[in-house]
């Protein structure tokens, strides 16, 4: 296992917190992001108001967002279609796929977009493989559904290798 492939770009603490303009600096014209436990908890479909400030802030701003999710096409539309976001669905993270079918939905090239999630297994690993920048964040809650628990033990088996070569993460507020 090359220990890169799974070393995020940037290391922030909540999506909510990465504001246009900083993005638009990095050229970004487009936000792709993990949905369970990186925009939304994964035990709440519903989302919360600083979700639609997030979003509306993107949009006001010309950036794109677009959800890019392992889940099932009725989870991810629940959680995202009313608020006017596209998705992918089965993007089948830790593999490109997902992400390469993002791109084209965008009409964007890999350098100009960034992806966010909440996990080095599945989004990290994606984004590096689709050449995308990528933004780890932590979980916005503690718990995980049961399938994501595999995922993070293998995550912290990834993370000591990570810590053992360059020290401890530091989480920042933004970019």
């Amino acid at each position: 296992m090359k220990i890169d492939n799974y070393k995020p770009d940037y290391l922030v603490e909540a999506v909510y917190q990465l504001d246009p303009k900083r993005l638009q600096a990095l050229n970004v014209r487009a936000v792709m992001v993990d949905l369970d436990n990186t925009l939304i908890a994964w035990d709440n479909p519903d989302g919360t108001p600083e979700l639609l400030a997030w979003l509306l802030d993107m949009r006001e701003n010309g950036l794109k967002v677009v959800v890019v999710s392992n889940n099932k096409q009725a989870r991810v539309a629940r959680a995202v279609e009313k608020f006017g976001v596209q998705y992918i669905w089965r993007a089948m993270k830790p593999f490109a796929w997902g992400i390469k079918k993002a791109l084209r939905l965008l009409d964007e090239r890999p350098e100009n977009v960034i992806m966010v999630g909440d996990q080095l297994m599945t989004d990290i690993r994606a984004a590096h493989r689709a050449g995308v920048r990528s933004i780890l964040v932590k979980p916005l809650v503690a718990s995980d559904s049961w399938s994501t628990q595999v995922n993070r033990w293998r995550e912290r088996r990834v993370w000591k290798k990570l810590i053992a070569r360059d020290g401890e993460p530091v989480w920042k507020t933004s970019l």
